[in-house]
């Protein structure tokens, strides 16, 4: 698929100096906070010198990962994937059911955030750290829609309280919109991003998830995506992902 010369706004302005974190998000290894730790394990180099946390680099600088040379990427790749259960969103090629290597993009891109290995359903991809930043901070709230079967039928007062706030992880979940599809099937619309949220959510109130598919994040449809095919995210989609993203830091 062809690459994209479109930059989102939220992007940062270039400077002379950038740190080394977002150096490698910028050339499609990871996200920043994976960089952090590949630094700290010794894995990049700045000129042949280790790099250290916080490290800066300019363009004149040679950047190596597992001493192979990087660059940044000047084009924006930001794909919509719909990935089959059993696949991980990770990027460690050890995992033999990684998402890169299922896809086979042919450039470095990573996933923005996850979806379990036993879920389905839509996710981003990208070469770029800025756009993962943006949709995944808490503080934005952005919305990710799902469609979840669980093993026994539902009633009033498991949409009550799922929609209210369910306690997991030493928290309670946000307020969230919920309607009821048919007896066992249920439509969910997310603003965070706990760990297997909606599982959780299920077991504390004694249901257990059967099916969980992700139709959604923030304007991304996944549409009629068929599982383990994916599609560059279109210009219009890019256009409104800006909108969403300078509305956000007008508030």
């Amino acid at each position: 698929m062809a690459k994209r010369t479109k930059r989102l706004t939220s992007q940062e302005e270039e400077k002379d100096e950038i740190r080394i974190n977002k150096f490698l998000s910028d050339a499609g290894v990871c996200s920043r906070r994976e960089a952090d730790r590949y630094v700290a394990e010794g894995k990049v180099k700045i000129d042949g010198v280790l790099a250290q946390m916080g490290s800066k680099v300019t363009k004149n600088n040679q950047v190596t990962f597992c001493d192979k040379p990087l660059k940044k990427e000047e084009k924006l790749v930001l794909i919509a994937f719909n990935k089959p259960e059993g696949i991980v969103c990770t990027t460690d090629s050890k995992d033999p059911n990684n998402i890169v290597d299922f896809i086979k993009y042919g450039m470095r891109i990573y996933p923005i955030g996850r979806l379990d290995k036993d879920s389905e359903g839509l996710i981003l991809l990208t070469n770029h750290g800025d756009i993962v930043n943006e949709i995944l901070r808490a503080e934005n709230k952005h919305e990710k829609e799902y469609i979840v079967t669980v093993n026994k039928e539902i009633n009033v007062e498991f949409l009550k309280k799922m929609s209210s706030g369910v306690q997991i992880l030493d928290t309670i979940t946000n307020p969230c919109k919920i309607y009821q599809i048919d007896r066992f099937s249920f439509n969910i619309v997310l603003t965070q991003g706990l760990n297997r949220q909606i599982r959780r959510m299920c077991e504390t109130l004694e249901y257990k998830v059967v099916n969980l598919k992700r139709i959604r994040v923030m304007n991304i449809q996944l549409g009629r995506l068929k599982p383990g095919d994916y599609r560059n995210v279109t210009e219009r989609e890019i256009e409104d992902l800006n909108k969403a993203f300078k509305l956000q830091k007008n508030n």
